[in-house]
């Protein structure tokens, strides 16, 4: 008995298939794990997500027609595939877009190959942190609307070009007064590019996520949408309730604290002081090399 189970094994071992596992074999499967789980995220953050459900069902009737060789049907399907592929292609282009930018505004690329942009800039002092957080809680005080965009990696000139050009330092009263009801600067978003506004009543993208709340007016979802483009931390203030928002990466945090706004705010700073950190030591260590070469 024992020997016939043995024979039995070996007979099973021997047919089964054991590929060669190799380091590559591994990243490679890591790789296409990552790129599909961000694009199943993207999916389902956009109007992709419909498309992806409409294409399930016409690929369950192009199914139900192949079982029952319905060849009229597949011979439309097979030839229409480019043409529906572009279309996609043409009609969700805003939405590739954003994927992209999303792709390379990733910190762990970013942190190895910083852009250009954050080698010339140096992060936000704490006086400019100190007179975004102390504007934010006074505009809400009395229910001024407000909307700051803090850049990052990630230059916002599009926008930027929107508005009135301004470059003028960050202070608790110059943003006060940018917001004061019926002052000509008073509509719109200002951005602030490390210790400076540089522009004011620019125009921002309308975000298209459904799943935002019905009571939420256009400047939240004008700050969801600049989150969802740009790596940017977006303060809000409400005209209606005086409560202050931040959005960032397609998020929207509403009604947080003094404390926590300058935590976020505090998250950014520190993160372009280690991108800075990380590219003196890395000159320093080159500049160590021709030295020692010379």
């Amino acid at each position: 008995m024992e020997q016939r189970i043995s024979a039995v094994l070996g007979r099973f071992m021997t047919d089964v298939y054991f590929p060669e596992v190799h380091v590559t074999d591994i990243l490679e499967v890591l790789i296409l794990a990552y790129l599909i789980y961000q694009l199943m995220v993207w999916i389902k953050n956009t109007r992709a997500w419909m498309l992806l459900r409409g294409i399930v069902v016409l690929a369950a009737f192009i199914l139900v027609a192949f079982i029952f060789k319905m060849h009229t049907i597949l011979f439309l399907a097979g030839n229409a595939v480019t043409v529906f592929a572009t279309a996609a292609v043409v009609v969700f282009q805003p939405e590739l877009r954003r994927a992209l930018e999303k792709l390379g505004e990733r910190r762990f690329f970013t942190s190895v190959v910083p852009p250009s942009g954050i080698r010339d800039r140096g992060r936000f002092s704490e006086e400019t942190m100190e007179s975004i957080v102390d504007a934010a809680y006074n505009m809400g005080r009395v229910k001024t609307g407000a909307l700051i965009v803090v850049e990052q990696a990630i230059r916002l000139t599009e926008y930027e070009s929107t508005g009135i050009y301004m470059d003028c330092k960050v202070s608790m009263q110059v943003l006060i007064n940018i917001f004061e009801h019926n002052t000509p600067l008073h509509d719109g978003a200002i951005i602030i590019r490390g210790d400076r506004i540089v522009s004011a009543t620019c125009y921002l993208p309308l975000s298209d996520n459904m799943g935002l709340s019905k009571d939420l007016g256009t400047r939240h979802r004008a700050a969801v949408g600049m989150s969802e483009v740009s790596d940017a931390l977006v303060v809000i203030v409400s005209e209606e309730t005086g409560a202050v928002s931040v959005a960032q990466g397609g998020l929207l945090e509403r009604d947080v604290t003094r404390t926590q706004l300058r935590d976020r705010l505090s998250q950014i700073q520190n993160w372009k002081a280690e991108t800075g950190r990380f590219m003196a030591l890395w000159k320093g260590r080159h500049k160590n090399e021709r030295k020692t070469d010379a």
